[in-house]
């Protein structure tokens, strides 16, 4: 199965914006100068990779899916690197933003 150019924009663009999060956790409200360093550079590849996505995916599906799957990452990450509370009601907000991306791409497919 071959991926679509703008989905691999896109695929790439997840996983730089929850390092370039994560590393404004780590930055101490940016006092750290490595993690703000890597915060910058993360995020600037996560932007172009953004950039590159919506040239192919409509920006609504674009966003919704990086801002979405990112979310539920960055809360995993959370709870497990960083010892944050997890609650029944966290869970299932976290499966609401995993509907909505849901929602929106397939409203997106069959328009």
């Amino acid at each position: 199965m071959v991926i679509p150019e703008s989905w691999v924009y896109l695929l790439i663009a997840i996983p730089f914006g929850v390092l370039g999060t994560i590393s404004m956790k780590l930055s101490h409200g940016l006092k750290k100068w490595k993690p703000s360093v890597s915060l910058l550079i993360f995020y600037l590849i996560s932007f172009i990779a953004l950039t590159l996505a919506i040239q192919g995916i409509d920006i609504s599906i674009v966003y919704a899916v990086w801002s979405g799957v990112g979310t539920v990452l960055v809360a995993i990450i959370g709870v497990l690197l960083f010892e944050e509370s997890i609650s029944i009601r966290k869970v299932i907000s976290l499966m609401l933003v995993v509907l909505g991306v849901l929602g929106i791409h397939l409203a997106n497919a069959f328009h």
